[in-house]
């Protein structure tokens, strides 16, 4: 599948040519011709016989900005002064910073922000520990922790590399749910050290986001810490990614006609993802589910099964299909890819079911070309921002964190979860509804708030029912 130009390669090259002739005619053309997009040409300094421009465009990858500048430097009369690659000049010195909520102005505001002051609010909190929440940060920070074992797209890039992405994230709480998110990356991929580290540093925080830590210790860790954490632990390349494949397959099914409760399932990938996945699918009422992993199709006596899938096993393919994940999906409803690029063909999707729906996810290269997806099934969703239908984290995890905040929660259930679902589905009307929007854009003007209603609402409910069990 042919990369198209994106804004993440956009560049912007400083030139200067003769102010008159036909080189800055042929700016534009040339950048085109190169495979580019021209977003912008400003002209930055003018004399009577030269001009500097800057031309900023969009490339699919470096080799081709590259190219594009080396198209550009292959002009007659044209000099190439400086090459800026916009992201790079986006993440100089991190994408995020700290601010205080009040002004320092003179000796009275220092005296209560800190010293003296600030003594008897911490015993205040020593006497009532939970006072915490009322009186410091903690009431809306959140920790994003990763080992920098699993960042999409990536792999296993450690700690420092990762940095960027848990930045990313922190900016996104910021954004769409105010929170102050904070990046933790740990140096260090032992299951016990990070638990262990994590519980040290949870008591300046009302939730933990895990990221980007690769399983099967993602599952460890995450049950370990929800054990001994007072705290909302939330894995969001499991639970986020549930959510949101949950939210598009409900209005997906309201395009076709289906019920989830009547249609065929087959996933591709076991991880930490595709197991999330299948736990939400399961509890919101799916009951016809085959699993595939690297390995073929998961049944109970596959020779060699790993004992982190018995579980799955157990719970999916109760016809004891044995064959291939291209043999699974004929006569599917739903296929649903977290796992490998072009695992699928045309001809696979068209021996699915009438009016079948294909969420190929595998990112940036999914599992099957959405354009040959698009030729046979009804709906076709993938994790990519220049096709319809993006099945984006981002819908999510902000809000069921501002939900978790406002209930004081200090846990998660797959409850939750469901309702986040419903409230991103929710925010796509009967009207607005087609095979190309099955689920709102994360720039959507309330589905944040939606979603932190819905999750306060549902924790509030688990909250009591778990008061009145005791």
């Amino acid at each position: 599948m042919a990369e198209q130009p994106s804004i993440s390669y956009s560049i912007t090259v400083r030139l200067e040519l003769p102010a008159g002739g036909s080189a800055i005619s042929k700016l534009t053309t040339c950048v085109e011709e190169a495979g580019g997009i021209v977003t912008a040409l400003d002209v930055t300094a003018s004399g009577h016989d030269r001009l500097r421009i800057d031309v900023t465009c969009a490339a699919s990858d470096t080799a081709h900005a590259d190219s594009i500048v080396e198209a550009l430097r292959a002009i007659d009369g044209v000099a190439v002064h400086k090459v800026s690659d916009r992201t790079f000049l986006m993440h100089l010195g991190g994408t995020i910073q700290m601010e205080t909520k009040h002004p320092i102005r003179n000796r009275d505001d220092l005296s209560m922000v800190y010293t003296p002051g600030v003594a008897r609010v911490c015993q205040a909190i020593a006497a009532n520990p939970e006072d915490a929440r009322r009186l410091t940060v903690k009431r809306n920070s959140v920790a994003v922790v990763t080992d920098g074992s699993a960042v999409l797209g990536l792999g296993n890039i450690g700690p420092a590399a990762a940095l960027p992405v848990m930045e990313g994230k922190a900016a996104l709480f910021k954004r769409f749910a105010g929170i102050d998110a904070w990046p933790l990356c740990l140096d260090t991929q032992d299951s016990d050290a990070i638990v262990e580290i994590v519980k040290a540093v949870s008591p300046g925080f009302a939730g933990i986001n895990l990221e980007d830590i690769s399983a099967p210790r993602c599952f460890e860790i995450e049950r370990r810490l929800r054990e001994t954490l007072d705290i909302p632990v939330f894995h969001d390349d499991q639970h986020g990614t549930a959510i949101v494949v949950l939210a598009a397959l409900t209005n997906a099914l309201r395009v076709v006609g289906k019920q989830l409760s009547d249609v065929r399932i087959v996933m591709s990938g076991a991880g930490a993802a595709g197991t999330a996945i299948l736990r939400l699918l399961l509890e919101a009422g799916a009951q016809d589910v085959v699993v595939a992993d690297v390995d073929g199709v998961i049944y109970r006596d596959r020779p060699g099964l790993h004992e982190s899938l018995f579980a799955l096993a157990e719970a999916t393919n109760q016809r004891g299909f044995t064959g291939t994940l291209r043999e699974a999906v004929e006569g599917a409803d739903v296929f649903v890819g977290v796992s490998a690029p072009h695992i699928l063909d045309g001809d696979d999707v068209a021996r699915m079911a009438k009016e079948s729906i294909v969420f190929a996810l595998a990112n940036p290269v999914p599992e099957i070309d959405p354009g040959v997806a698009r030729e046979h099934a009804a709906v076709v969703a993938t994790g990519r921002s220049d096709y319809p239908n993006q099945i984006n984290n981002v819908l999510a995890f902000p809000g069921v964190f501002r939900g978790l905040l406002d209930a004081s929660a200090n846990q998660i259930d797959d409850t939750l979860l469901v309702a986040a679902a419903e409230a991103i589905a929710s925010a796509v009307t009967e009207a607005e509804l087609n095979a190309n929007y099955i689920i709102p854009s994360v720039f959507h003007h309330d589905v944040h708030t939606a979603v932190a209603a819905a999750v306060r609402a549902a924790a509030e409910r688990s909250s009591r029912v778990a008061t009145a069990d005791v």
